[in-house]
């Protein structure tokens, strides 16, 4: 028998008391970002779990956004080890789109519903310190290590926990732009996954949530795996299971775990209201990480 409105509701009551007061840390990119329908779903998700009493921290992508503005403006794109090189014409751009245009659409989309929110980048009140990010590619074990120069792309070095936690203490919900400031004032185009898991580290956040185009982790038989631990990910890496662009987004979450990240959600954020699903169900509807 199909659930009536009062059972779903319900069901989501010993969740909304668990996670009362906890703070979600929720990595916003692909097809959710482009989607109409899904970016209106997605603000109003974020709103509600204010209203509720948890912290969601939103970290934003914006791959195809940056790529549509270099395209009409006519700068060339390349990418280094599947990283967008970064020069500093390519930085502008970037800056330009993340911290402007990209951020400040989700955050009017989350004021619109009756949130507070309230955008930054990296270089706010130094919410990432951030240094150059060093490659090395060895395509070959009989050669040695090639240097690969991505250009102004960084990683982060410290995150300013106190900012967003005096925001979320006020009851605004921080949107987070991943560029960040280096030592030098000299500005990085971080990858939006890293920041996600640094912050969620900084935090010590209850959840970790990345909303990507597909279900979550998929096992050798395609199905989806509702949970698994550090141990089962490492053996799913080797054997192949595990590839592609998934592995730096496990890489991230697994450090976020030993940084203190209770749980990690990998979720897709191509289904309406998949974050409100995934937390506030019995069943879920992506694969839980834990340590």
């Amino acid at each position: 028998m199909k659930p009536n409105v009062a059972d779903i509701l319900i069901e989501s009551l010993p969740y909304i008391r668990f996670f009362y007061g906890a703070t979600i840390v929720v990595k916003y990119g692909g097809h959710a970002m482009v989607d109409e329908q899904l970016k209106e779903d997605f603000a109003r998700d974020i709103t509600l779990m204010k209203f509720i009493g948890m912290n969601p921290v939103v970290v934003h992508g914006g791959g195809p956004q940056i790529n549509e503005v270099l395209d009409r403006m006519g700068i060339s794109q390349r990418f280094v080890r599947g990283m967008r090189f970064t020069d500093e014409q390519t930085m502008d751009v970037v800056e330009m789109v993340l911290g402007g245009k990209v951020n400040k659409s989700i955050v009017a989309q989350i004021n619109r519903h009756g949130g507070k929110s309230v955008g930054l980048t990296g270089k706010d009140g130094n919410l990432l310190r951030a240094k150059k990010l060093q490659i090395t590619y060895q395509p070959d074990e009989t050669k040695p290590p090639e240097i690969l120069d991505p250009g102004l792309v960084g990683t982060v070095t410290s995150v300013n926990a106190e900012l967003i936690q005096t925001l979320s203490s006020q009851g605004f919900i921080p949107v987070i732009a991943p560029v960040g400031a280096g030592s030098e004032g000299e500005t990085y185009n971080i990858n939006a996954d890293l920041v996600a898991g640094k912050v969620a580290g900084a935090l010590s956040a209850s959840r970790l949530i990345y909303l990507t185009d597909v279900d979550g982790i998929m096992d050798s038989a395609g199905s989806l795996v509702t949970s698994v631990n550090a141990q089962s990910i490492r053996k799913m890496i080797a054997d192949g299971t595990i590839s592609g662009g998934m592995i730096p987004k496990i890489e991230y979450a697994l450090e976020s775990l030993k940084n203190g990240v209770e749980k990690v959600q990998i979720i897709n954020g191509t289904r309406r209201h998949a974050v409100l699903l995934e937390l506030f169900t019995d069943k879920g509807v992506g694969t839980q990480v834990t340590g």
